[in-house]
């Protein structure tokens, strides 16, 4: 099988289905430029970092790439609740694409050739193969198309534009041509990266030092030998000065101009956007956050913009701590083709052409690590279409993997798609401390983890559940040692200094998995309830072959919605914009007629 580009979904896609036993070809357009981090060098984060430890549990190789060149590690959202604590790390850019490059290069049974691919080769509504730029054609059973924001790539500073798949590197053109040939139906979107700085022109003293964690929080369940020196960032804020050079310089904007027809994302504005869009603030936070250890260049997280240069450099000599910053590179704003994902199924596959699947940027999303999560299924579900067994769908109850895909699939994609917490209504039960027990038999299944990092998590789980049992009936001064670990502020820790010969030492990582399913095992209980309440509706299949418009009492606007994204449930079905209970009614009398 092929895979068609060299980025997180493609290494992904790739390292997958060479470990489970396939012989796979990565044509990628430079081999120095696998796993490129094209914005900021850092993993995880709010939701991300659950999609990171999922990876991992199944089997992945973000993790272990990101706790071997992490330069910081921080837990966000400690705050709040543990549904929602989100591990991040800020990694050195040159050290994360050498690493991935070397796990690329050495896996057994995955080839790398270095060229642009330019079409599909098609034969009967079935994938056969790859064209390349120069003319090479590659044979294969199974494609899978990971090329990121390369579809016709166009990036603008100011008033200039010019093709390009990231800053100094050339576009995919052909390919955009060849989908639509073959029946696929192409968006456009947009995302933008901000200015780099030089670390040795900026006013360290005048911003907010933010330390990494101290241990630090790894990613991955094998642990690296050692680590990377750890380094801080820096926060410092816009101005109104600030704001009146970008409201004085609209017109020179290409997102304001007219130039830029792609839809950005919402959730991640330009600071143009910004600006325009919340007049009230005074203030836009700006994380100064170091690109690696071997370089000065400070990736300035906050202000992405394609305005023209003059006008990033005003802007930027007006934040406090930057008046004399000087430029490593400017901020630009990137077009690119996608394919709308509602042509693939829940297995990444697209609907058109067999045996062809989707995965990463292509399909709308935004992130390395909502891109390195398609990969992995693709790559997955690919081996398994070639071996003629069924593929490996994850459920919204299973895995943020699940909603990710499942979103993707059922909801109408009009801006680059991010991951967030409150994407998933099962999240207390998909926390990242428990993504191993979650998904790690399914990794082993596939067979991406091996026997001995299954057994161990096997031995660690049933640690956990002997653990949460004994406390629920060992008592201390007439009190269960489970009812006083639900006080508020009681800790597993401070229990066992208190009754040390009561309760056991397990490590901190253990210890944390006990106190929260102790402390929060009403409200796992009622989402376990709810999910099983619904797994009848949620799973109910809905034939590939049904005429939705042919469904007499069925309105036209649903027949329509459904006859387009075909969803594969009754439980897709109910998320779709613009499908109602009543649609849904009459849905399930038709198929009940039909037996």
């Amino acid at each position: 099988m092929a895979v068609v580009g060299g980025g997180h979904a493609g290494c992904e896609a790739a390292l997958a289905a060479a470990r489970m036993g396939a012989r796979v070809l990565l044509v990628t357009g430079a081999r120095e430029t696998i796993a490129q981090m094209s914005c900021n060098p850092a993993i995880g984060g709010l939701a991300k970092g659950h999609l990171v430890r999922e990876i991992d549990a199944l089997g992945g190789e973000m993790a272990r790439v990101t706790d071997r060149t992490a330069i910081q590690f921080r837990m966000l959202n400690t705050s709040k609740g543990p549904a929602v604590w989100a591990p991040r790390a800020q990694c050195d850019r040159k050290a994360y694409r050498e690493a991935m490059l070397a796990v690329v290069e050495n896996q057994p049974g995955l080839d790398l050739f270095g060229e642009m691919a330019t079409a599909l080769l098609v034969e009967g509504k079935k994938i056969r193969g790859v064209r390349c730029a120069s003319g090479t054609t590659w044979r294969a059973d199974a494609v899978v198309l990971a090329t990121g924001t390369f579809l016709n790539g166009l990036i603008h500073v100011g008033e200039r534009s010019w093709p390009a798949g990231r800053l100094d590197e050339a576009p995919s053109l052909g390919l955009s041509e060849n989908l639509q040939q073959l029946g696929f139906r192409l968006g456009r979107l947009k995302t933008g990266t901000p200015p780099r700085l030089d670390g040795k022109t900026i006013a360290w003293d005048a911003c907010e030092l933010q330390p990494g964690d101290d241990p630090p929080g790894f990613f991955g369940r094998i642990k690296p030998p050692e680590r990377l020196p750890q380094v801080p960032c820096h926060i410092t804020w816009t101005n109104e000065r600030t704001d009146e050079i970008i409201r004085a310089n609209l017109d020179r904007s290409p997102l304001y101009a007219g130039r830029i027809t792609g839809v950005g994302p919402r959730y991640c504005p330009s600071i143009e956007d910004k600006v325009v869009r919340f007049p009230h603030r005074k203030q836009h936070q700006l994380f100064l956050e170091p690109e690696g250890l071997d370089t000065d260049e400070i990736y300035a997280n906050g202000i992405p913009t394609s305005l023209p240069e003059d006008v990033q450099l005003d802007l930027v000599h007006s934040i406090r701590g930057l008046e004399h910053a000087e430029f490593t590179r400017y901020g630009y704003a990137i077009e690119y083709d996608f394919v709308p994902p509602e042509q693939v199924w829940r297995s990444l596959e697209s609907k058109l052409v067999e045996n062809l699947f989707l995965a990463g940027q292509i399909n709308g999303t935004s992130g390395y690590e909502e891109a390195a999560a398609q990969g992995l299924m693709a790559g997955a579900n690919a081996v398994l279409k070639l071996r003629g067994e069924a593929p490996v769908v994850l459920g919204r109850d299973e895995a943020y993997i699940g909603v990710l895909i499942d979103d993707l699939c059922t909801k109408e994609i009009r801006e680059p798609y991010r991951m967030f917490t409150s994407r998933a209504e099962y999240r207390l039960l998909l926390r990242a401390d428990n993504a191993e027990a979650r998904l790690m038999p399914l990794g082993h299944r596939l067979g991406l983890v091996s026997d001995e990092d299954f057994a161990a998590c096997q031995r660690r789980e049933a640690c956990i559940a002997a653990e949460v049992e004994r406390l629920g009936t060992v008592r201390a001064n007439g009190e269960a040692l489970a009812h006083l670990l639900r006080r508020p502020g009681t800790t597993y820790e401070g229990l066992r200094r208190a009754y040390p010969e009561l309760v056991t030492a397990y490590g901190p990582e253990v210890e944390r998995r006990i106190e929260l399913e102790i402390k929060y095992e009403g409200y796992l209980s009622k989402q376990r309830r709810q999910v099983a309440r619904l797994e009848g509706t949620e799973e109910r299949r809905i034939p590939g072959d049904v005429d939705f418009k042919a469904i007499r009492g069925l309105r036209n606007e649903a027949a329509e919605k459904l006859t387009a994204l075909r969803p594969e449930t009754f439980g897709q079905a109910s998320r779709i914009a613009g499908i109602n209970p009543a649609d849904l009614a009459v849905l399930a009398v038709a198929l009940h007629r039909r037996g």
